[in-house]
């Protein structure tokens, strides 16, 4: 199983050098890919809770997270093996001519290390500012995804969808190979059936191991029943570890107690299927801290036999 850590975005008095030692820091230790999220905004006075939760206060942490893909260009100009991922980037936020440039460029750049995390998004507030319809959210993700790959196959390219007409054209750079597009969410039969039919894998987060299990277990049967083989999706879970100097009783969160009980969740991740853990540090003071931290998880991970 791979792990990935998720690159600091938020608030840093340094941000650029935040940004370079942990992406070199996690590439020394053994990371295989780094991650950035996206958050595009922060209304004072939402319109949606967060995760589309009604009542549910938004992170504060929400209020600083840098440009991803820019943060993601400064990972990769610092590195030379890990994976660069979006996990993820709202799709209905972006055109997808641009979105598919800007990817087969980083793929290019990094000889073939990009990976592209997609999501449907749930803030009204975020689809106002950027003059999209929430309520065609699902539709502008299946489009992004289908005209992301049309735009990375062979010219010359045709292509229409409700946004874009590309009629017998010549795009450029073209990705070094295939880019593994991710789609994340999973709370809806809609979303499942997405997820089999048009994704590469399945990258969810704010779910324990036995929520993981039966879901990805759906997606594979779904994706079975749609003709194709479900071996050949990946599970990239994101995980937001939090280590006590001591056990929690049963009643914790998943990824929360002491180390023993964050490798106990892993190792139940892996039995689900994971193909890859993504570590987010929630609770990270300073860059520093959040690599202390990540490094503790991976040695941890290493000496239980998790990783590799």
């Amino acid at each position: 199983m791979r792990f990935g850590l998720y690159l600091p975005q938020g608030k840093m008095a340094e941000p650029r050098r935040a940004v370079i030692r942990t992406a070199q820091e996690a590439e020394r230790v053994g990371y295989d890919s780094l991650w950035v999220m996206e958050r595009t905004l922060f209304p004072l006075e939402p319109a949606d809770g967060m995760y589309g939760v009604p009542g549910l206060p938004w992170a504060e942490g929400y209020q600083y997270i840098a440009e991803p893909l820019t943060v993601l260009t400064l990972a990769a100009a610092v590195t030379e093996r890990v994976r660069l991922g979006t996990g993820i980037l709202v799709a209905g936020l972006h055109a997808a001519h641009e979105l598919a440039r800007a990817f087969a460029t980083l793929d290019q750049l990094t000889g073939g290390r990009a990976v592209l995390g997609l999501g449907a998004g749930w803030s009204s507030d975020e689809f106002r500012a950027a003059g999209a319809d929430i309520s065609r959210r699902g539709r502008l993700l299946d489009e992004t995804i289908d005209a992301c790959r049309a735009l990375w196959g062979p010219n010359p390219v045709s292509y229409r969808d409700s946004r874009m007409v590309v009629d017998n054209v010549l795009v450029s750079p073209k990705p070094v190979g295939e880019i593994p597009v991710l789609v994340g969410g999973g709370h809806s039969d809609a979303a499942l059936s997405r997820i089999a039919r048009k994704a590469d894998g399945w990258i969810p987060s704010g779910m324990g191991p036995a929520a993981v299990a039966a879901t990805w277990k759906r997606i594979k049967d779904l994706a079975a029943d749609h003709g194709r083989d479900p071996a050949e999706l990946g599970l990239h879970v994101q995980v937001q570890p939090v280590v006590t100097d001591t056990a929690l009783g049963e009643d914790r969160m998943p990824g929360r107690g002491s180390m023993a009980q964050v490798v106990e969740d892993l190792a139940a991740l892996a039995e689900a299927g994971a193909s890859e853990i993504v570590i987010a540090l929630i609770d990270a003071r300073s860059a520093d801290d959040g690599i202390e931290k990540a490094t503790a998880v991976l040695a941890a991970a290493d000496e239980a036999g998790l990783h590799g």
